[in-house]
This record gives C-alpha cells, sequence and structure tokens, in this order.
C-alpha cells in the first residue's frame, strides 16, 4: 500500500514560535484523504479530468507528512510583517496567478466585513485577478459571511440556492464557476457548508484572506478547499485594502482583530479568534494614505476597538496597568502594557485635522477618562459615542457576562456627557436572552428612556453554537415573546430618540456631504458629528474660503446646516455655506 500522503500547508507567516506543532498546520485540500479539505467535487466536468490527473500526479510526489514537521520548528523570529511565501510544492507559481479571471464579491454584516472585504480584494488584486460588478460574468463568487445571528446565515443559505442555478448554467455554457464562502460563516460552520452544498468550491475564515489565491488555485483542478485556521497574530498590517467605490468620502481603518471578553451570547471570539492589535504605525501610514487620496472621514474598527493595545515593539511593553471605567471589570486576567486606544486616538486625529475620526465598536468598560477628554478636546474627534447595554436589567447583564451592572453603565453614561458636552450616543439591545423575565425586559425599556439614545440597534435574541449562553443557559423565551418584546424596545427607542433629534431643531449642525439623497435628486444626504444623517437642499450658497463666491456643495465637502424638523433618524434643514472644519467651530 502507498504510504498515505496529505497537502498540509505550515502557517509560517503567522509564526507560531515554540508552540509550533501537528495542531499548528492547516490540513488542506488532497483528494479524498480529508474530507473537510479536500472532499472531490461529484459534478466535475471531463474537461477538467487532465487537468485533475495533472495535480494528482504532482501531489503524490509532493512533499510527505515529515517534511513539514521538520519545517513547523523553523525560525521562531516574528518579523514586523509576514514573509512572502513560495509556491506551495504542488502548486506553480502560474497556477497563483489570477490570469484576468473575474471575481464577484458580495458584502453581508458589519463593518468589519466591508473592510474583510477590501482586504480579501487587495490580495486577489495583486495576485492577477479582475473585479466585476456584474454577477453574470464572475468567474469567481465570494460572498463574505455574518454569523452573528441565525437569520443572517439563512440569508447566506439563501442565496447560494439562488446561485446554486447560475453555476449549472455556466457548467453547460462555458468555464465553471467557483464559489466561496469567506468569513464568519466559513470559521463557525466549516465542513458543515462544503456538505451541505456541493457547488461551494472553498471557505477561508477571517484570518485565511491571504491564502485566498492558493485556495482558487486548488479548486481550478476540481477538488474543494478550505483554510479556517484562526491566528493569534494575523492583523493584515501590510494589506492596504482597495476602497469599492471610487469617490467614497470615508473609509473604515481596521486597528485590532478579535475578542476576549467572552460574553455567554457572543459568537466572535469563536468566529474571529483572540485579540491582537495593529501596530501603530502600519495604521497611520494608512490613515495617511486615505488622507493623501481626498477622504475626510475614516472609522476605526475593531471587535472591541477601545481595547487596543499595540506590543509590537518591546518598548512598548511596559508594566503601565490598564484603566477600566469605574465600576467595570473583564472576564479575563487584567492586561499590561503596550500602546493603548486613547494614544492611537491622538496620533491618528494629528494626520489631518480637517479629517473627522470615528470608532466603533467599544465596550463599555474600556473608556477610561484619558480617552474621553481626547474625544472633548479634538475638534475632529467625533462626539459620537457607541456604548452598547444590551440589557437594562443587572441580573440579566450578569448572565451575558458583560463585566457591569445597570448602575455603572448610568454612571459611565453621566460621567461621558459631563465629559463631553452634547455628546451623541448610540447603544445596542438584545431582547428574550436566556432567563429574561417581564421585569427584567421592562427594566431595559426604563433604561431606553432614562438615557434617551440618538441610534439604536435592537434585536431578538439568536442562541448560537458554542457560546457559553449555548452551554450553560436554557434559550427559554418564546420566539413570539422575543418578538413582542422587540417591538417594544424599538417603540420606546424611536420615541425618546424623537425627542431627542427634535432638540437640534433651530441648530446649526456641521455636515459631511455623502451625496445626492436617495429619495430626491433635488436634495443632499450627508452626517452630522453625532452620525445621523442629515438632509438639505442641493442649492448654491456662500463659501467661507471664496468670500462672494456662490457654490453648490459637493461630497467630501463640510456644510453648514440650519436644522429646521428632526425624526427618530434624520435631520433635515437648509444649507447655510460650505465650510471646513476648522472654521465651523467659530461660524456655530
Amino acid at each position: 500500500m502507498q504510504p498515505l500522503r496529505c497537502v498540509l500547508r505550515v502557517q509560517r507567516a503567522l509564526h507560531w514560535g515554540p508552540w509550533a506543532s501537528v495542531s499548528r498546520l492547516l490540513l488542506s485540500t488532497c483528494g479524498a484523504h480529508s474530507r473537510l479539505h479536500g472532499t472531490a467535487c461529484p459534478g466535475a466536468e471531463r474537461q477538467e479530468d487532465g487537468v485533475r490527473k495533472d495535480f494528482s500526479s504532482r501531489l503524490a510526489a509532493g512533499p510527505a507528512f515529515q517534511h513539514f514537521l521538520r519545517n513547523a520548528s523553523a525560525s521562531e523570529e516574528k518579523p514586523s510583517f509576514p514573509e512572502a511565501e513560495d509556491p506551495p510544492p504542488y502548486l506553480t507559481a502560474d497556477e497563483l496567478r489570477g490570469r484576468q479571471r473575474k471575481v464577484y464579491l458580495e458584502t453581508y454584516g458589519c463593518q468589519m466585513n466591508v473592510n474583510d472585504t477590501e482586504i480579501a480584494w487587495s490580495i486577489l488584486q495583486k495576485s492577477g485577478y479582475l473585479r466585476t460588478s456584474d454577477l453574470q460574468e464572475a468567474d469567481v463568487i465570494l460572498l463574505v459571511t455574518c454569523s452573528i445571528r441565525e437569520k443572517a446565515e439563512q440569508t447566506i443559505w439563501n442565496r447560494l440556492r439562488q446561485l446554486k442555478a447560475l453555476k449549472t448554467k455556466r457548467l453547460r455554457s462555458r468555464g465553471p464557476l467557483r464559489i466561496g464562502i469567506l468569513g464568519c460563516m466559513a470559521e463557525r460552520l466549516k465542513e458543515e457548508i462544503l456538505n451541505r452544498e456541493k457547488m461551494v468550491d472553498l471557505l477561508a475564515g477571517p484570518d485565511a484572506y491571504r491564502d485566498l489565491p492558493r485556495l482558487l488555485a486548488v479548486t481550478e483542478s476540481g477538488q474543494q478547499a478550505a483554510n479556517v485556521l484562526l491566528s493569534l497574530d494575523e492583523t493584515y498590517a501590510d494589506v492596504m485594502p482597495v476602497q469599492a467605490s471610487p469617490g467614497a468620502t470615508s473609509a473604515f481603518v481596521s486597528i485590532m482583530r478579535g475578542c476576549d471578553n467572552m460574553c455567554s451570547y457572543c459568537i466572535v471570539p469563536f468566529t474571529r479568534g483572540r485579540e491582537r492589535s495593529r501596530p501603530v504605525a502600519s495604521i497611520l501610514e494608512e490613515v495617511r494614505q486615505l488622507s493623501e487620496q481626498g477622504l475626510k472621514e475614516v472609522t476605526l474598527l475593531g471587535q472591541n476597538v477601545n481595547s487596543f493595545r499595540d506590543n509590537s515593539e518591546i518598548q512598548f511593553n511596559n508594566a503601565v496597568p490598564t484603566n477600566l471605567s469605574r465600576g467595570f471589570t473583564t472576564n479575563y486576567k487584567t492586561k499590561q502594557g503596550g500602546l493603548r486606544f486613547a494614544h492611537l486616538l491622538d496620533q491618528v486625529s494629528r494626520i489631518d485635522p480637517e479629517m473627522r475620526i470615528r470608532f466603533t465598536s467599544p465596550h463599555p468598560k474600556d473608556f477610561p477618562d484619558e480617552v474621553l477628554q481626547l474625544i472633548g478636546e479634538r475638534d475632529n474627534i467625533c462626539k459620537q459615542i457607541h456604548l452598547p447595554a444590551q440589557s437594562g436589567s443587572s441580573r440579566v447583564l450578569e448572565a451575558m457576562r458583560r463585566g457591569y451592572s445597570r448602575e455603572a453603565y448610568v454612571e459611565l453614561v453621566h460621567h461621558i456627557r459631563e465629559s463631553i458636552p452634547g455628546v451623541s450616543l448610540s447603544s445596542d439591545f438584545i431582547a428574550g436572552f436566556c432567563g429574561e423575565t417581564e421585569e427584567d425586559h421592562l427594566q431595559t425599556v426604563s433604561l431606553l428612556r432614562e438615557v434617551r439614545y440618538n441610534i439604536g440597534f435592537l434585536f431578538a435574541y439568536s442562541m448560537r453554537q458554542k457560546t457559553r449562553a449555548y452551554h450553560r443557559l436554557k434559550d427559554d423565551v418564546p420566539e413570539e415573546v422575543k418578538l413582542r418584546r422587540l417591538e417594544e424596545l424599538i417603540t420606546v427607542f424611536r420615541e425618546e430618540a424623537t425627542k431627542v433629534n427634535r432638540s437640534s431643531v433651530g441648530r446649526t449642525e456641521l455636515v459631511l456631504v455623502e451625496g445626492l439623497s436617495k429619495r430626491s435628486a433635488s436634495d443632499l444626504c450627508g452626517r452630522n458629528d453625532g452620525n445621523l444623517k442629515v438632509i438639505f437642499p442641493d442649492v448654491e450658497m456662500e463659501d467661507v474660503a471664496s468670500p462672494g463666491l456662490r457654490v453648490r456643495a459637493q461630497p467630501g465637502d463640510y456644510v453648514l446646516v440650519k436644522i429646521t424638523s428632526a425624526s427618530s433618524q434624520t435631520l433635515k434643514g437648509h444649507g447655510l455655506c460650505r465650510t471646513t472644519l476648522k472654521d465651523s467651530a467659530a461660524q456655530r
């Protein structure tokens, strides 16, 4: 019998160091040897037989298992950026090239997925792929997915059923269409996707986008391919995301990945991995490039963005303690040292005084006074804070493992409003979490009325496998009760948000113009400092920089708008003049 050979790819770029072992190797496509990483595509056409035979012959002559065990214990020194890898022994350099094949990308879920799409495209573009917005002409379709709730995953299953007909039709008309699942759903479900939908050709988890050229090359032989290995240090720091919209006025900049909070309801630590932060220098360079391109707003992104901690340089690893918000605790041992979020926010805001800075999504525990003071002082750091509460009941918050009580949260709200006058607050809420009683629900209703948020994101609880709640709690709130409670929360939020937003009527707001309103070609749409949508007529107005000159505002311009009406989600008004961030403070 021939000795069993598997294609194993050592994640050299991750530099596991002393932990390198078989468990740190990625089992990948290897014919029938692996159900997850090498399941043969059952409907492969005859035209691919020659390619597959050639691939199989090179596979048989490739390196044995022992080869990778030797290489796995190589250098433990971690470079500042990942090394360029040689082609794997079973693929040629030419096969790794895209050869101008066209890629169609669809993005689902949060802002991190938008940024991930830009990272994935940057990697593929360098490998010779072209991007298309026409589904019909695509050679490769990649779905960047979300797993935060069951509904998000069901959307992808439905989309795959729609794409199945397109793939079948393509096999009859021309070359095969390759379909891939990227992101959190690939990480959570892994082989279940390949088993359930045979038409899926590849899986790539959030930390495997560098591997996309190899995975796509393998699928050309008729094999399925997957890389769902999570990393302890992948941040894509050396990958400059490619903006999908050339005329965009704003961009997302990922500063950290993963989450260590382990809230009992949340799947993120299991789909995105442990927290790791990009080096400050790489973030500042990306923001500088965006400023040079003329963008006027960047949003710093992370699953727990304000827990940022750059330990990339040894001199950063001092013993400075971590300051948390008063009354808040963590579910993990307190970390020490590193360059923290306040330092990063300070440096980013200095790059371009005319560029607005936002950040999301934070955790309430990571708002020490130095962060709040910086937001209050800098004109270009938006006076808007996302403060996810999740529930207004201390009992439910404890079951969620949020690390704070209702009382500590409300105290933080008061402290933020004292530190940053006029700050806009947004929040997340979950209706119907495990064990939530009617009294717990009413406490959440009362918190909405007490805090009066400008923006809210409210959802019914959806239990996720692998989470602590899945293993230790019971999803005992009936679905109809969840939905009823959710509707009540939405109603109360809208009532209070309308009251808060109406207080802006008569005021002058600085608005960054994004483009024409979707509802009227005669109106412009933009966002104010608090991230609320503002609609105003597209008419000529004065230009502060050129007295006597009347201009029409363009995307990327700052405009002072006098607010005349407000709803729970939108402000309306009329433009006064085109201005700058520097001049706007004196004019308001």
